[in-house]
């Protein structure tokens, strides 16, 4: 399907001219007013307060839509909002683009709070015309994750899904994870919930058929059966502890386990049990119950499976708060594959219908539908949803919320579900307010942080530094906004604490004040701001001045700076926290905002040790080579794609080492003696 680009329209696309600009008062600016009952109570004495009647913001959006009116088609297409800035405010579609933007431009129509306050910011409209409603309804979903307007419903969290691939370029197939494009031959199961709930899944389909999951350069360079061979996870098929007729016959087992005939491979299971012990062959009589064990695990761990449904998605929606909570149930096969909660961005005044409605078209944006989507409520334009989806998925697609059956329990089960991942989502949200609110009292912050950035470095002795950044906001950690620093600057002091921070800190902050042409980028949640509120480092009274006089240097006035220095011994309770010229503040080791504190640090800590550890691991598997005489770069990368590892190298032989491409028989010696002096 081929759609016009909104960002090089052709002849069909229409850019019409902004309104004449004039700021949006304080009382109409969205993110202050948010939709609140109140204000759809009070938007009217709002609006003639401001000026927003007549001559006001109202009245210019208002002349910007009728503008747009006059030039817009009267066919299928999806349309732009956009403000003084050209920021996008709304994305919508229609049937008929002109008769739904006219909607829009009649002043004494009732309209929500909602649609007035986007109508007064609005100064320039943008169209993009398609052939059908469905390419519109296509069209204006990609929009809405691509540019996330403010007055639309937002997908936040948006990864993509795992899924467990069975390969099928290797005649010993391997079992593992996968994200992405799919285009590795072999058989493909899912989406799965979470990377979790795939780990689990595989782990428990290792003990039960047996099949590996080490990589094709670890399996050709084996000599001898693998740990997981050991303890009978893996069939040993690199060293021909198994036939390919006997691995074949275990894939072909797990593929159809996981193809919804459980039952069948079960039943198949314990026959052979049963052959076995009448044969008197106890042994493998017992492998026979441990692989039945496995999947039996499997089954229980699912949860709910449906005896009815063999593929479809679940989706329930619960409102409670001013927030909206999407639970998506996975089926497939027959198998509950895991559920997953989504807490869509979404204004008060937007019904669950029509929070849900956006969301499912935006969910499938980049993946495949299923068969059957199974709703909570009724959504306004499910047949035009459907054919959408079935033109993406080459397969029909049914979207209903069903009345009955086991499809109505299937949804009951997901609302609940939504239910109570709501009430936790709204206590953990007041807990963090709380500890917010109770870190600006303490600190005697002006407001209570929105954001809030926290910094330390690893090293040992001055090698692999690395700086890290962590950000922590109303939500909690938000770690889409992580960042970590490998430190450059060669004329830095091995150990030298203060100028790794210096470089870190420099970095971060000058990036802020000179963002490059194509802006910071934002956080993938929401507007999540990208000034901190409050920075913290882990330090004492120098690290605290040094870090006072890089900020002075930048000349950062509005950032509240604190250090938090380790007690006695290292103890955790006994922490001195240190603010620019105020005394050393020392909070009792029960104040839930020390251990706030803690939190925040503690996360640094763990953050930069792991990036430290993938830098070092990296140099030393690199510097273990290079030290070798007559080893160089396009040696080494062959011997690490053959071997997978450093230590698998080091495990070779010299039979194995001259196997590998590039290595002749005296490379494949000074290797061998490099890692085993005693043999030499």
């Amino acid at each position: 399907m081929v759609h016009d680009s909104p960002d090089n329209p052709d002849d069909r696309a229409h850019k019409l001219p902004p309104a004449a600009a004039s700021d949006t008062p304080p009382d109409l600016d969205p993110a202050t007013t948010g939709g609140d009952d109140e204000d759809e109570a009070r938007l009217p004495d709002i609006l003639e307060e401001s000026g927003a009647v007549g001559e006001g913001p109202l009245a210019s959006g208002h002349e910007a839509i009728e503008r747009a009116v006059r030039l817009a088609p009267t066919s299928p297409g999806v349309y732009r909002m956009l403000n003084a800035s050209a920021d996008v405010l709304y994305v919508g579609k229609a049937k008929n683009v002109k008769k739904r933007l006219s909607s829009y431009a009649r002043q004494n129509a009732p309209q929500p709070a909602r649609i007035l306050r986007m109508i007064a910011a609005t100064v320039s409209v943008e169209i993009v015309s398609t052939n059908t409603e469905t390419e519109a309804l296509l069209l204006e979903a990609n929009l809405i994750k691509q540019l996330r307007p403010r007055f639309n419903v937002q997908l936040r969290d948006d990864k993509s899904f795992p899924y467990i691939l069975i390969t099928g370029d290797h005649w010993a197939p391997q079992i593992l994870k996968h994200r992405g494009a799919q285009s590795r031959p072999g058989r493909y199961f899912g989406p799965f919930a979470s990377a979790g709930a795939v780990n689990r899944t595989i782990t428990a389909l290792q003990r039960a058929f047996l099949i590996r999951s080490c990589t094709d350069s670890f399996f050709e360079s084996r000599t001898r059966p693998c740990l997981l061979y050991q303890i009978r996870r893996c069939a040993g098929p690199c060293t021909r502890e198994i036939d390919f007729p006997g691995y074949t016959t275990l894939v072909r087992e797990a593929s159809d386990f996981l193809s919804g005939k459980s039952r069948a491979v079960k039943q198949e299971l314990a026959g052979e049990m049963e052959k076995a012990a009448g044969e008197l062959e106890f042994e493998r009589a017992a492998l026979y119950r441990d692989r039945l064990a496995a999947l039996s695990a499997i089954q229980s761990q699912q949860g709910i499976n449906p005896r009815t449904v063999e593929e479809a998605d679940v989706f329930a929606i619960h409102q409670e708060g001013g927030f909206s909570c999407v639970e998506v149930f996975f089926f497939r096969t027959g198998q509950n594959w895991g559920n997953r909660a989504y807490f869509p961005r979404a204004e008060k005044t937007f019904t669950p219908e029509e929070v849900l409605g956006s969301f499912l078209a935006q969910f499938y944006d980049d993946k495949p539908p299923p068969r059957n989507i199974l709703l909570s409520h009724e959504i306004d334009e499910s047949e035009l949803l459907a054919n959408a989806l079935a033109i993406k998925a080459g397969h029909k697609v049914e979207v209903a919320a069903p009345k009955r059956g086991e499809k109505k329990e299937l949804v009951a089960h997901a609302l609940t579900n939504a239910r109570e991942a709501l009430g936790r989502k709204l206590a953990d949200t007041a807990t963090q307010s709380r500890l917010l609110d109770a870190i600006a009292t303490t600190l005697s912050l002006p407001h209570s942080p929105k954001r809030i950035e926290v910094y330390d470095n690893s090293h040992i002795q001055g090698t692999n530094a690395v700086g890290a950044m962590i950000v922590a906001g109303p939500d909690g950690f938000v770690k889409n906004q992580y960042r970590k620093f490998n430190i450059k600057s060669e004329g830095i002091t091995p150990g030298d604490d203060f100028a790794m921070m210096r470089e870190v800190l420099e970095r971060r902050f000058k990036r802020l004040i000179n963002p490059p042409e194509e802006g910071v980028a934002k956080a993938k949640d929401d507007d999540f701001p990208q000034w901190p509120d409050l920075v913290i480092i882990d330090g004492g009274r120098g690290q605290l001045n040094a870090v006072c006089e890089i900020f002075t240097n930048l000349g950062l006035t509005q950032v509240s700076l604190m250090s938090v220095a380790k007690g006695p011994d290292r103890d955790a309770g006994r922490e001195t926290l240190f603010m620019p010229e105020r005394e050393a503040i020392k909070l009792e080791p029960r104040d839930p905002v020390l251990y706030f504190i803690q939190r925040l640090r503690d996360e640094a800590h763990r953050f930069v040790i792991g990036s430290h550890r993938k830098l070092r691991k990296k140099d030393i598997r690199e510097a273990g080579l290079q030290e070798i005489p007559g080893i160089g770069p396009s040696r080494k990368r062959a011997l690490l794609h053959h071997f997978g590892t450093l230590k698998e190298i080091e495990r070779a032989s010299i039979t194995d080492l001259g196997k590998v491409p590039g290595v002749s028989a005296e490379s494949a010696r000074r290797i061998f003696e490099y890692f085993h002096p005693q043999a030499g």
